[in-house]
């Protein structure tokens, strides 16, 4: 039986609610009954609000740890993701796959919730998995509030009722939201590894850091710094049960850092700006890592690709 990630992470929200002052978050309900937590949009959140709402985002099935690291001369924090559930943890739920568009609001899902709702319905078969709980957990990396008619499309998707619904959400430029971004470092990986063939089925565990980006009041720089946190800095390892070629493995591995993309070398604002502010128009190969390295649990062989762009990331981050 395949473990319910809007359970699991009901737990971890339950954590969140209760200690709602501590983590400098606050709760409040809608007039449809859907209970909304802010993360970081009129409240100061932070590193602790910021490792809870990855623990969310991720089902309950990983772990996330704010640590620090040596970028060349520059002292940066870091977050360090772990799984060993990386299909249903990261494709399953943190996965940014769902986009909440109304007449009046725009926000990018994430979380359990979508293994209730089936967003994107074709990842969700090559993973194999679906949820099936009384309850939904859905994260939003947004400026505003849900509004009504949003929450009713979340309603609507997941065949929950407003009173069951309950939302983490948090800007990108806020502390909690640019830890949340860069604890995806392992998903974007996995991501991308299925993008180019790898199934994430074979991923049997998997662990990762990333720099979590300074902050900036810009919303479009701040995009800009998370995406290089990952791009530029991310770091992955992944056990892989596979019986096939080794190397086939090893050609896929290659295949899978962000330096596999002509568009490599930018900070991501500026790629942004050229692709005329279009994600359609970016090459999607250069949403990945910079770093990754791949375990054959069968053969004992492992590989390696990318490397640590510190030139790139000193110049995103201004630093």
């Amino acid at each position: 039986m395949q473990p319910s990630v809007n359970n699991y992470a009901m737990n971890l929200v339950n954590f969140i609610i209760q200690s709602a002052e501590q983590l400098r978050v606050r709760m409040q309900i809608t007039h449809n009954g859907a209970k909304v937590i802010d993360m970081g949009i009129e409240v100061p959140g932070g590193f602790e609000a910021g490792m809870a709402m990855a623990n969310v985002c991720l089902g309950g099935l990983g772990n996330v740890e704010i640590t620090t690291k040596d970028y060349g001369e520059h002292f940066l924090p870091a977050i360090r993701v772990l799984t060993d559930y990386p299909a249903i943890a990261t494709l399953g739920s943190q996965f940014a796959g769902w986009r909440i568009k109304t007449d009046d609001y725009f926000a990018m899902g994430s979380g359990p919730a979508r293994a209730l709702s089936l967003m994107p319905k074709e990842l969700y078969d090559d993973i194999e998995y679906q949820d099936a709980w009384d309850k939904a957990v859905l994260c939003l990396e947004a400026s505003a509030m849900p509004t009504k008619s949003a929450i009713e499309k979340i309603s609507e998707k997941t065949k929950i009722d407003p009173n069951e619904i309950y939302i983490l959400i948090a800007p990108t430029q806020s502390i909690t939201g640019s830890v949340q971004i860069s604890a995806r470092v392992v998903e974007t990986g996995i991501h991308k590894a299925h993008m180019i063939g790898l199934d994430p089925k074979k991923v049997v565990s998997a662990i990762g850091i990333a720099p979590i980006a300074p902050l900036h009041p810009s919303q479009l720089k701040m995009m800009g710094r998370t995406n290089d946190a990952i791009l530029y800095g991310g770091e992955v390892y992944l056990y892989v049960d596979w019986k096939d070629d080794d190397d086939k493995l090893k050609e896929l591995t290659e295949k899978i850092p962000s330096s596999s993309s002509d568009m490599y070398g930018k900070p991501f604002v500026e790629i942004f700006k050229d692709a005329g502010k279009d994600f359609y128009n970016i090459d999607p190969n250069i949403f990945a890592p910079a770093k990754i390295t791949i375990n054959n649990i069968n053969t004992g062989k492992t590989f390696h690709a990318g490397k640590i762009n510190i030139e790139t990331l000193v110049k995103s981050f201004n630093l």
